[in-house]
């Protein structure tokens, strides 16, 4: 197979590995966490118009744009107001109920002067003095009216059960043909704010706007259940107001009632009252005001007169459809999910959020704009559900980040010390896919005879004795510092100075390289009965120059030093059989050390070298009067003084017989004249 077909027929499998991975990491808990917070994270972007708080951001925000799109017009020649005012009231000595005399006067100027229809917002819900006359004129109607109803079951805070006995009472005297009830009621939201149309309540006639037209040329069927947005207008100046409103004083009176006759004539009048504190409402232009007039409020007989305007143009709104809002909740969250998993620069990120966000906001005013009903349509919700699910989504991963930061301090600290790991996790880059040349060093290791042990030895006994081993070494190298190179068989490869380095790395080198010859006669001790003798370990310890970084390619990479430096230390590790010896650290690795640990061995050409090496061999425990023999032989030889090595030898023999490396250097001086060094075949 192609490697192309084959990566791809792979991809499946792995994605499917690295989700499982994933969802171990990130533990079951927090996945069950992650996807309740995403679902209340849909839930919010669709339904934030049901939810406190959210609710009134989001009746703010419609506000401002049912303000901002409110259609202009010129004064509505279909509709006039006549109204009671506060000088009405005094003229005539009743505040409440009003006075029904200049009503009943009022009814029989409109009918007079030819209205389309009559709708009165004032409920006749207790009995008057005066409630004969208001009936004559009633009966005497041949225009439509439509008497204001309300019920204590759907309006308790306007009618009292006892006024609305009252108020059915004075219906049943004035029904005719021409008189009917009609529903006044207005609902508004949670924040009292006139916004929709009422619902259409059993046992309730129906609303005032819906009488007015009912069976007429302007009837429209489909508000019959229209619970949508009531469209408010402006003017479009702020002398010519949307509707004409006239005092129902002037229009009661036979002597002024003419001069209103073109506001009367063929249209709609609706009656109610203008006071300053009774039957006002909020609306979409309380919190900005009217942009023309500036007005806040409005009294109950326009909202009316707003609604019925609204019937005779046939602005119904149909809202989007469910199935678009949830494609847009769902949109949402997946733009926050995907946020928060994108890796970008800070500042693309952030402008990316602001194009969200502002995206959020504008999408409800182009469909405001569009001619559509965005009640209940989301904008803090989308923002609020792009937050929530950003923030499940960034724990999420933060959850896995800290997870995968765990297993890879965990594995690198198997070769590098826990300071070091850390490092390199709070800073990558030190670990970056290439190679740097670095002054460090070098250390291997290796134990005698574990070849030819292999033979002897069953596969299982030997795994288990190699990882023992192993797991010694590594633990003194990472415990002094170092960086696990890598391990050949039973040879380990270490070094200091690299990826960080520290001012004691030679002294720290130098003790991890004796420590590791100790730890190698304590595991020579621990070998279990039966396996044949193990021999002693050995090491080498140099500095140099070396190309340190990691090799291979992006998808199997190694951190390893290279160089002659780590050719030298693996030479020097190689001398101490011949020689005799445990550890072997070079001039170079001595002098960076601070200690004063060695005796000298001497100079030797490595095997492939041609440049002298001095080494020493570090002997912490042995008494200075020893040490101090090599050190005089070395310098008798460098000094051509071949008598004086003989005497030497005759020293050592008599004191340090037992020291093997010691005799070897005396026997290796012997052999070589004046300051030769020593050539290991």
């Amino acid at each position: 197979m192609p490697d192309s077909r084959r990566a791809a027929a792979e991809s499946p499998r792995e994605l499917g590995q690295l989700a499982r991975r994933n969802f171990t990491q990130l533990g079951w808990q927090r996945a069950l966490v992650a996807a309740v917070l995403l679902a209340i994270a849909t839930f919010i972007a669709f339904y934030s118009w049901r939810l406190p708080l959210l609710r009134d951001a989001e009746a703010a925000l419609y506000d401002i744009r049912a303000a901002n799109f409110a259609p202009p017009t010129d004064t509505d020649k279909r509709v006039t107001l006549v109204v009671y005012t506060a000088d009405t009231n005094r003229a005539t000595g009743q505040i409440s109920p009003v006075d029904r005399t200049i009503l009943a006067k009022a009814l029989q100027q409109i009918d007079q002067l030819g209205a389309k229809g009559v709708g009165i917002d004032v409920l006749f819900d207790s009995p008057q003095d005066d409630d004969d006359a208001l009936r004559a004129s009633l009966k005497a109607m041949n225009t439509p009216v439509y008497l204001a109803f309300a019920d204590n079951r759907t309006n308790p805070e306007a009618i009292t059960y006892e006024q609305e006995q009252d108020l059915k009472a004075f219906m049943a005297s004035v029904q005719t043909d021409k008189v009917k009830p009609a529903s006044i009621l207005l609902e508004t939201d949670a924040d009292g704010v006139a916004r929709r149309w009422p619902r259409q309540y059993a046992g309730l006639p129906p609303l005032l706007s819906l009488s007015l037209t009912n069976g007429g040329p302007d009837a429209d069927g489909r508000f019959a259940s229209y619970t949508g947005p009531i469209r408010y207008r402006v003017p479009t100046a702020s002398d010519r107001p949307v509707f004409d409103k006239i005092p129902i004083d002037l229009l009661a009176d036979p002597e002024t009632a003419p001069l209103v006759s073109d506001a009367v004539k063929g249209r709609y009048v609706l009656i109610g009252g203008d006071f300053s504190d009774f039957d006002q409402f909020d609306t979409p232009f309380t919190r900005t005001g009217n942009p023309v007039t500036g007005e806040t409020r409005m009294i109950g007989v326009e909202v009316h007169a707003s609604m019925l305007a609204q019937l005779l143009d046939k602005a119904w709104k149909a809202p989007p459809p469910v199935a678009l809002k949830v494609l847009a909740a769902l949109l949402a969250v997946a733009l926050g999910a995907a946020t928060a998993m994108t890796q970008a620069r800070t500042w693309v990120l952030a402008l990316a959020v602001v194009a969200q966000f502002a995206l959020f906001l504008a999408v409800p005013f182009l469909v405001e704009r569009a001619g559509y009903d965005t009640l209940d349509l989301p904008a803090t919700g989308w923002l609020i559900g792009w937050v929530v699910a950003f923030t499940a989504i960034s724990s999420v991963l933060r959850a896995i980040n800290a997870a995968q930061r765990e297993f890879a301090q965990g594995a690198l600290g198997k070769y590098l010390p826990r300071s070091v790991a850390t490092e390199i996790m709070r800073n990558p880059d030190r670990l970056s896919l290439h190679g740097e040349k670095r002054e460090i060093f070098c250390l291997f290791s290796d134990l005698e005879g574990f070849t030819k042990l292999t033979h002897a030895v069953e596969p299982e006994m030997i795994a288990r004795l190699l990882n023992d081993y192993l797991d010694r070494l590594s633990a003194v190298v990472l415990q002094y510092g170092g960086t696990l190179d890598k391990f050949v068989g039973d040879a380990v490869v270490a070094f200091w100075g690299a990826p960080i380095a520290y001012p004691d790395d030679g002294e720290r080198a130098v003790k991890a390289a004796y420590a590791m010859y100790l730890a190698g006669e304590e595991f020579r001790k621990a070998v279990p009965e039966g396996v044949p003798k193990i021999g002693r370990t050995r090491v080498g310890l140099h500095y140099g120059d070396a190309v340190v970084g990691n090799f291979g390619g992006e998808g199997r990479i190694q951190y390893t030093a290279l160089g002659d430096a780590m050719n030298t230390a693996a030479r020097l590790e190689g001398a101490n059989k011949p020689l005799d010896t445990k550890v072997l650290v070079s001039r170079e690795a001595v002098d960076r050390s601070g200690l004063d640990w060695f005796r000298p061995m001497g100079s030797v050409t490595l095997r492939g070298r041609r440049t002298p090496v001095e080494i020493f061999e570090p002997v912490p425990d042995m008494p200075p009067e020893q040490r101090l023999l090599a050190v005089e032989a070395v310098s008798a030889h460098l000094a051509g003084e071949a008598d004086r090595v003989q005497a030497l030898t005759d020293k050592v023999l008599e004191s340090a017989h037992e020291d093997e490396a010691m005799m070897n250097l005396i026997q290796r001086l012997r052999q070589t004249h004046k300051g030769e060094s020593y050539v290991l075949g």
